[in-house]
C-alpha cells in the first residue's frame, strides 16, 4: 500500500490553517500586496523589517510537552499528570522579534502578563540588543504584525507606545497590519516560531533557564538563529491612555486603509 500511494504522488502531511472563519475582508488580498510591496522596498533600501507576534503562552514546570525525543528504551521522561500551572513557577510569554532582511530572531520571555506596553518593550529591547547593532544609520524601522493581540491596531496604548519607541530612538516607525483572521501568514510564525516549537517538541519547560536554552539552540539549515533574553517587569491589564496623551501621537496614516497601514514619527 505505500509502494501504492507514493507511485500515485501521496505522501504524509499534517494540517495546515489555511482556511478563515467567517468571510475575508474586501481588500484581504490587496493588504497582503501592499505588505509584499513595501517590505520588499525596505529590503531593497536596507530599512530593517521585522514580523512581530506573541507565542503562545506556556505553563513552567515538568508538565508534558507535545513530541517525541530520543531516549533509552524504556526510560521515557515521567512528567506531571495534570497540567495545572503551577503559581510559584508560572507561565511564560514569549514576545518575538522577527528580522525579515538577515533571518534573525529575537524573544523577550516575559513572565507577566502580554499587554501592548509588554509588546513594545520587547520591540525596543530587540533594537537595543540587536537592531542598533546591526543597523545602527537606521532613521526608519518597518514593523509586520497581526491585526490584535497585544499589538492590534485598535489599542491606543499600542500606538502611544510605539510614540514612546520613537521619541527615544529618533526613528520613524512604519507599521502594516496583517487583514483579521491572516496571522498565519505572519512570516515570524514559519520563519521562527515553529522552529523552536520543534526544538522543544517533547521536552519539559521545567525551569525558565531550560527555556532559554532550548530558544537559544533553534537553528536552521538557512542560518536562523535566535538571542533570547528575560524580562520580569510586571505589565498590569487595563493601563489607560488619557486622551490629551493619545491625542499627542505623531502618526500618519497611509491613504489605503490607514487603520492598517500608518507612520509613528518622534515628536
Amino acid at each position: 500500500m505505500a509502494r501504492l500511494l507514493k507511485e500515485h504522488e501521496y505522501s504524509l502531511q499534517g494540517n495546515r490553517k489555511m482556511l478563515q472563519i467567517g468571510e475575508a475582508h474586501i481588500d484581504r488580498n490587496a493588504q497582503f500586496e501592499y505588505i509584499n510591496q513595501i517590505v520588499k522596498v525596505a529590503l531593497k533600501d536596507n530599512i530593517p523589517a521585522i514580523s512581530i507576534d506573541t507565542k503562545k503562552k506556556e505553563n513552567i514546570g515538568n508538565f508534558e510537552n507535545e513530541g517525541q525525543e530520543y531516549r533509552e528504551k524504556g526510560d521515557a521522561r515521567k512528567v506531571l499528570d495534570h497540567d495545572f500551572p503551577i503559581p510559584e513557577l508560572g507561565k511564560i510569554a514569549p514576545y518575538g522579534v522577527y528580522t525579515i532582511n538577515n533571518n534573525k530572531g529575537f524573544i523577550n520571555l516575559g513572565t507577566s502578563r502580554d499587554t501592548p506596553n509588554f509588546a513594545v518593550d520587547s520591540i525596543y529591547a530587540w533594537w537595543e540588543t540587536v537592531g542598533s547593532i546591526n543597523y545602527p544609520n537606521a532613521n526608519r524601522l518597518l514593523i509586520t504584525a497581526d491585526c490584535g493581540g497585544s499589538n492590534s491596531y485598535r489599542s491606543r496604548a499600542w500606538l502611544f507606545g510605539l510614540q514612546e519607541f520613537a521619541d527615544k530612538t529618533g526613528i520613524r516607525i512604519d507599521v502594516t497590519h496583517f487583514p483579521p483572521g491572516t496571522s498565519k501568514w505572519n512570516k515570524i510564525e514559519h520563519r521562527m516560531f515553529c522552529y523552536i516549537s520543534k526544538s522543544w517538541r517533547g521536552k519539559p519547560l521545567v525551569d525558565i533557564m531550560t527555556v532559554i536554552n532550548l530558544i537559544g539552540a533553534t537553528t536552521t539549515k538557512t542560518g536562523l538563529e535566535i538571542v533570547c533574553k528575560v524580562s520580569y517587569k510586571d505589565y498590569p491589564l487595563g493601563v489607560k491612555v488619557s486622551d490629551s496623551d493619545f491625542d499627542s501621537i505623531n502618526v500618519l496614516r497611509n491613504d489605503f486603509h490607514g487603520e492598517w497601514n500608518y507612520s509613528v514619527l518622534p515628536r
